[in-house]
């Protein structure tokens, strides 16, 4: 291929992959909480976006994302969450679901590799693995997900929160449910780990030393 040959289709990559990026459209925009949708690549079934800033450390949400009793509560579908193994920046979680009637209860091993950035930021990168756990009678289990979390600090007592995923759930979905859940999972989580952070953040403001 010759050198302008060349150029030319790496330009066209490039601005696929933008258009590609820029594919995202806002849903919803209610209680200081953005839902972008996208239709991802390869499946029938759209991924999500929320975005929101939470008056809490990026400190205060990752103790909130790492205590996973805690972590389970404010977590959209849950039904439980427990700590399978952790190796480096690499942690495995296994999850259970609790979702709306007709969806049947599904289960999932997770693997999250976290990562600080220069910013005193963190990310998150959520993927489904298999093995770990065998498969138990009566769930469905869920094999192909994505997601990111990212914590970036915008101030000393505020954080912007992002909570991207994408999943084939598997089995039977009606498509009512699933348009459903990428709206509500995104919009209850990020909601209710806000309120949880900023209650936990009083309280931290509270118990520290008078100067």
């Amino acid at each position: 291929m010759k050198p302008a040959t060349r150029c030319a289709a790496l330009l066209a990559l490039l601005l696929c992959s933008a258009v590609q990026a820029d594919d995202w459209h806002l849903a919803k925009d209610e209680d200081g909480i953005q839902v972008y949708l996208d239709q991802a690549p390869g499946s029938k079934y759209q991924r999500f976006r929320g975005v929101t800033q939470i008056k809490a450390s990026v400190s205060t949400l990752s103790d909130l994302q790492e205590n996973l009793r805690v972590a389970c509560k404010w977590l959209y579908g849950c039904a439980t969450m427990r700590l399978l193994d952790v190796e480096g920046d690499s942690t495995w979680v296994y999850l259970t679901t609790d979702l709306p009637w007709p969806a049947s209860p599904r289960d999932m091993v997770i693997r999250v590799q976290t990562e600080r950035t220069d910013d005193g930021g963190l990310v998150r990168r959520l993927s489904a693995v298999a093995g770990k756990v065998k498969r138990a009678p009566g769930l469905i289990r869920v094999s192909q997900l994505k997601g990111l979390w990212t914590l970036v600090p915008k101030g000393d007592q505020l954080t912007e929160v992002t909570y991207q995923l994408q999943a084939e759930p598997a089995g039977d979905i009606p498509s009512w449910l699933a348009n459903q859940f990428v709206i509500d999972a995104p919009m209850v989580s990020l909601r209710t780990l806000r309120a949880v952070a900023e209650r936990q953040g009083v309280r931290e403001e509270d118990d520290a030393p008078a100067p």
